[in-house]
């Protein structure tokens, strides 16, 4: 008989992050975080600092060590250059391939995408608010549609943006209402929920963006949750729902063209 299951610890938020926990683990710190909004918060933020380190270094790691900095045609090279016994030669050689390296990689280290961050930032916050939120049958939302004006205009004040839900109807979504959101950094930002005919439940996230920031869009997943994020205007949206990634696109274009 297996014994009750252990509690959930910072080590298994951690190895949450870094997709390290077996599936069941997985799924029950996944229900932790559903009904912990605070520890969701941390999490969000973790993976997003990873997902950000990664975006900045992907493109060095997978480039090649530059021709003049070969090992091998450096100590031929030196040799050829200085008749010195070979193991001395090596050794200089040696040094001066390390220190010129570390220079070549520190040089080349490309200029951040400053709106990388902020993407994945909003990706983790969307796929936390779909999460708590979304799927609630009973209070998903603060406002109703019934007072979409009063929804908008309040949302409005506390994003200091203008914030209107898009209307969905011609793609078959009816909107049933939206609720504010908090960031990590104590701001603000807003959810609308919507609907179809089959009572699937489809998120819009709205976070206030830097007004230079761009970002084009990008896939969002977890597990069976998909979306699409992007930012434009000083806005940055992130579409979610349990629907496949066509489907999502199709809205989220929708969403662009018509905002």
């Amino acid at each position: 008989m297996s014994g009750p299951e252990p509690p959930i610890g910072e080590d298994d938020l951690h190895a949450y992050v870094d997709g390290q926990l077996a599936p069941a683990r997985r799924a029950t710190v996944q229900r932790y975080l559903q009904t912990n909004l605070e520890e969701a918060r941390r999490v969000a933020a973790w993976t997003a600092q990873r997902d950000a380190l990664r975006a900045v270094f992907a493109a060095r790691a997978a480039s090649p060590l530059p021709h003049d900095l070969d090992l091998s045609r450096l100590i031929e090279q030196r040799l050829r250059r200085h008749r010195v016994p070979w193991l001395a030669a090596a050794s200089v050689v040696l040094a001066l391939a390390v220190g010129g390296g570390a220079g070549w990689l520190l040089r080349s280290v490309p200029t951040p995408d400053p709106a990388a961050p902020a993407m994945a930032i909003l990706r983790q916050q969307a796929l936390a608010t779909y999460a708590v939120y979304a799927v609630d049958k009973r209070h998903p939302i603060e406002v109703g549609a019934d007072q979409k004006d009063h929804l908008s205009t309040w949302l409005s004040n506390r994003l200091r943006r203008v914030v209107t839900p898009p209307d969905l109807e011609a793609l078959n979504y009816h909107l049933i209402g939206g609720r504010l959101l908090a960031t990590e950094r104590g701001g603000a930002a807003a959810l609308f929920v919507y609907e179809d005919s089959q009572g699937r439940r489809l998120g819009l996230v709205l976070r206030p963006m830097s007004p230079e920031l761009r970002a084009s869009t990008s896939d969002v997943r977890d597990g069976t949750i998909n979306g699409c994020a992007w930012i434009a205007n000083g806005m940055g949206y992130a579409v979610v729902a349990a629907l496949p990634d066509s489907e999502l696109d199709r809205v989220a274009d929708f969403i662009q063209q018509t905002s």
